[in-house]
């Protein structure tokens, strides 16, 4: 039996995501991001927290919400307000920054 040497090629996160979801500026890959950006947001609340050595229900206290309302958000952040991130973060003694990037240069008032 021969066989023949084949070589590997690689493919960066990049490249398999415009194959795999599609090309940056497409609506399911903005979709895509989007809800990975969220879910990334719930996963440093919890990170946070933990180094701040706060239970769910300390960090429901420290802001005025129930633990299930911090394990939620925790868990799923596609439904809360940035009002509710900034006391989140404020109270978690965390500075947050927002990045805003206009994809059109110009504003049109109706």
């Amino acid at each position: 039996m021969k066989t023949k040497d084949k070589k590997l090629r690689t493919y960066s996160f990049d490249q398999i995501k415009d194959e795999m979801i599609g090309k940056r500026g497409t609506p399911f890959r903005d979709e895509y991001e989007f809800e990975l950006n969220l879910e990334l947001l719930g996963e440093m609340i919890r990170t946070t927290r933990l180094q701040r050595n706060l239970t769910q229900e300390q960090l429901g206290e420290l802001v005025g919400v129930q633990k299930a309302q911090i394990s939620k958000l925790e868990k799923n952040a596609n439904n809360v307000t940035v009002d509710t991130i900034l006391k989140v973060f404020n109270a978690l003694r965390a500075k947050v920054n927002f990045k805003i990037e206009l994809q059109n240069k110009r504003i049109r008032i109706a």
